[in-house]
């Protein structure tokens, strides 16, 4: 592939600090996706709890990738929003979002007719007030039944929870993982293995385990810094990728972990990571510090990552950034992007440079 050139659509503002954005899969939902943010709200008094100072704010919107338009739908104010995720592969009529919080909370939020509804909260530690919840991530699985899933969430304890999810039930903790000495930043299932999951935390680890016996699979040290998030490819099997505030982007074999297939520095710390859902073999990174980037996967596993794309919109911190799933009759790439401190949301094109327009 050519190198790949950005034209930004849209620029909002978010009000709040933004950190994430997540594009809706469900078939019927596409032209939908979501932001989140995080605001550390300044308070006076020595009696104010700590929760109280963190709020949040979700934005839904939807693109249309014909007229180019943007437009928010609508707006939910919450507790600062630090990860959201949209089930991927469900059956049901209407999307599912789970959102975890600076209350240590998971909530599931169903969309209906343009707006986000709660349908079931759980809080991880009800007896430690300072918790944050980190990362989340859904099991995509054709083992389970389709009215069953399972959650994962890392949080600021270095703890992984799994936690089942059934319409008819709820939210419920199945089970919890000391996993890391400090924050476990980043989790995730694996696509390949049911049994499998992963967590990366400030400690420096990238840490496996078995569901049957939460037994640790390995410690792998390759990182040097906090392990900041993880993919787990659903395309290709066996295939891990792991992102740092080492700015290193890695990309490991499940089935031989000692040391990494390859690496890529991408400079300014890496916290999220998003592969393309179109097959073309491109990985979306967050590069908190310095840019979004967009990496061109080789055909085998053998050969490293080659940087394609940079896009340098953002001026504050680079959290969020997921791609539009939605294909036009143009086949046109298009991501949502997301920075903190700016407060700053943008939607951009992706063509490649000698493309002819």
């Amino acid at each position: 592939m050519q190198k790949l050139k950005f034209t930004t659509l849209h620029t909002v503002d978010t009000e709040y600090s933004a950190d994430s954005v997540e594009w809706c899969p469900h078939p019927h939902f596409q032209s939908y996706f979501a932001c989140g943010t995080y605001q550390l709200e300044e308070m006076s008094g020595d009696n104010i709890a700590m929760r109280i100072k963190r709020k949040g704010r979700v934005y839904l919107y939807k693109f249309c990738t014909s007229g180019k338009d943007l437009v928010e739908v609508y707006r939910l104010e919450t507790a600062a929003v630090l990860d959201m995720k949209w089930l991927i592969g469900q059956l049901s009529e209407n999307p599912l979002l789970a959102i975890v919080n600076s209350f240590g909370e998971l909530q599931l939020y169903e969309l209906e007719n343009d707006v986000l509804k709660v349908i079931s909260s759980l809080e991880l530690n009800p007896d430690c007030d300072d918790l944050l919840a980190l990362s989340l991530d859904w099991r995509h699985s054709e083992n389970l039944a389709a009215s069953r899933f399972q959650i994962l969430v890392s949080d600021s304890k270095g703890c992984v929870n799994l936690i089942d999810y059934e319409p008819e039930r709820g939210l419920k903790k199945a089970n919890v993982i000391t996993a890391h000495g400090f924050e476990a930043w980043t989790c995730a299932f694996d696509r390949w293995d049911v049994n499998r999951i992963y967590s990366g935390g400030d400690d420096v680890l990238l840490q496996a385990y078995d569901l049957r016996s939460c037994s640790r699979i390995f410690t792998n040290k390759s990182h040097n810094a906090g392990v900041t998030c993880l993919l787990s490819h659903s395309l290709r099997e066996h295939l891990l990728l792991t992102g740092s505030y080492d700015e290193h982007l890695r990309m490991f074999d499940t089935r031989s972990m000692k040391r990494p297939l390859a690496e890529l520095d991408l400079g300014g710390g890496i916290w999220r990571l998003k592969n393309d859902p179109f097959k073309r073999n491109l990985i979306l990174a967050a590069c908190m510090y310095h840019n979004f980037s967009i990496v061109q996967l080789a055909d085998g596993l053998l050969d490293g990552p080659e940087l394609i794309g940079e896009y340098y919109e953002h001026k504050s911190i680079c959290y969020g950034a997921d791609w539009c799933r939605k294909v036009d009759d143009n086949q046109d790439l298009y991501l949502a992007t997301c920075s903190f401190y700016d407060h700053k949301l943008c939607v951009a094109q992706v063509d490649e440079e000698d493309r002819k327009q």
